[in-house]
């Protein structure tokens, strides 16, 4: 099995912040992973979808944001996490010349990727691919925090449990349907936020993130015309 290579990934010309770079020998596309806001990138959710997407001839660079490095629980501001953001993809992109670029992340490390690509396009990125985007606050239901998805121009896929209590259906589905052909919903039966399942679904943990894989391998493939 392929090992993930630790990478040092540059902010400015005082600060940076590690990451993992994990790519199959025939890598097709790469995924910029950013973890969600209270666990970081070797979180064994955030480790099981990079080796599941190796499996599937896909690499993953995971990487930690500045707060996730020192320590903090306090989620970096806007700015310095898409400035991280944009470094990433940078060093995807340099590491893995001419491979097809895909961004975003799990929860808040997805939300994030979204801003940066709205406030300007990310080079070399075909997609962005959420893996449960933090639509509204637990309990404060509401799409304001998806405005900024209407600035985004490149194809989007949102991997959702239909259990989300940060995404709810009622206000999830009419968003897709007004961005367009340019966005994706693939819908997880009975899943919650973390994409666990209840046992009276009938089905495992395991089970759907082999779907979510799959769902997401799929699409890529769709969007780079394989």
């Amino acid at each position: 099995m392929v090992k993930p290579q630790s990478v040092t990934i540059p902010l400015g010309s005082e600060q940076h912040v590690s990451g993992l770079l994990l790519a199959p020998a025939a890598t097709r596309a790469c995924y910029v992973l950013a973890h969600g806001a209270g666990a970081g990138m070797t979180h064994p959710f955030m480790s099981a979808v990079a080796h599941g997407f190796a499996a599937r001839g896909i690499a993953t660079l995971r990487y930690q944001f500045p707060y996730m490095e020192r320590g903090s629980k306090r989620p970096d501001p806007p700015a310095l996490a898409q400035a991280t953001v944009r470094a990433a993809v940078a060093e995807a992109a340099r590491r893995l010349p001419d491979v097809p670029l895909f961004a975003g992340g799990k929860s808040f490390g997805g939300r994030m990727t979204s801003q940066a690509q709205a406030a300007a396009p990310l080079p070399g990125v075909h997609g962005l691919i959420f893996l449960g985007f933090p639509l509204h606050p637990a309990g404060k239901p509401s799409d304001a925090r998806a405005a900024h998805l209407f600035d985004v121009a490149v194809p989007m896929l949102f991997l959702q449990g239909t259990r989300d209590e940060l995404a709810k259906p009622d206000l999830l589905n009419p968003l897709i349907e007004r961005l367009g052909p340019r966005a994706t919903l693939h819908a997880v039966a009975d899943a919650d936020h973390s994409f666990h399942v209840p046992v009276r679904s009938g089905r495992t943990d395991a089970q759907v993130l082999d779907e979510l894989l799959d769902a997401t391998a799929a699409w890529c493939a769709r969007v780079l015309g394989d």
